[in-house]
């Protein structure tokens, strides 16, 4: 998978060279590069916003070397390449999800623009949408800085669901959301912990009653802490 970040901030994405991820770009699984937007403005103070038409507080980051960026990436795969989806994050988009994150893992190419001071010219979106596909996607309903801590969450949860990133995939499928539910609790050496014993059960050595209390847990815990994902 092909993914692109354009920000003001590059540095903010250091993070991405360490961990599993790290590891998927040196070994090529992961074709993941990071761009400064103000690579693609042309005056000496290498402006990227302006103030809003209309009045009110802030400044707005201009269309121009948006559009510039956009044109640069889009168009700088293979010929016959399939059309990117282009993600800005925004408090104004549709909620990210676990099911959000498997659908994107399957595209081909990602480009994610990080958004700073009151958002981005809308011409912007419009314009992408000639591109590939434009989707404005929220963590919650909260407003950040920037799109990048977004963008970084993002792109952890997609790339560690691309195939060799994570080297046992067993262990994405008993995931929290995967199945609609939260995980069930997990223990390790010692059995016994300042006089908290791991459950009986987990000793048993049968199979079948571990997935059944595994599941039965799963349930309690979604129950408990998030009772509306059993809404339906």
């Amino acid at each position: 998978m092909r993914i692109d970040v354009v920000s003001i901030f590059p540095s903010y994405f250091d993070g991405l060279t360490l961990s599993l991820l790290g590891k998927a770009r040196d070994s090529g699984i992961l074709d993941l590069t990071v761009r400064d937007l103000r690579d693609w403005t042309h005056d000496r103070h290498r402006t990227v916003d302006d103030t809003p038409y209309g009045g009110g507080a802030g400044m707005v980051m201009k269309p121009e070397p948006w559009g510039a960026a956009l044109d640069e990436l889009a168009h700088s795969g293979e010929p016959g390449d399939t059309r990117p989806t282009i993600i800005f994050p925004s408090p104004a988009g549709e909620v990210f999800t676990q099911a959000t994150a498997r659908d994107l893992a399957t595209r081909d190419h990602l480009i994610f623009g990080c958004g700073r001071y009151e958002g981005i010219d809308e011409r912007v979106f419009e314009y992408a949408a000639d591109l590939g596909e434009v989707r404005l996607i929220s963590l919650g309903d909260y407003v950040l800085n920037g799109g990048e801590v977004a963008v970084m969450a993002m792109v952890e949860a997609i790339g560690r669901l691309i195939p060799g990133v994570v080297g046992n995939p067993e262990s994405l499928v008993e995931e929290s959301h995967e199945d609609g539910l939260l995980e069930y609790p997990s223990y390790t050496k010692p059995s016994v912990w300042r006089d908290r014993e791991v459950p009986p059960i987990l000793l048993s050595g049968n199979h079948r009653a571990i997935a059944d209390w595994r599941r039965e847990q799963q349930l309690e815990r979604t129950r408990r802490r998030r009772p509306d994902l059993l809404d339906d």
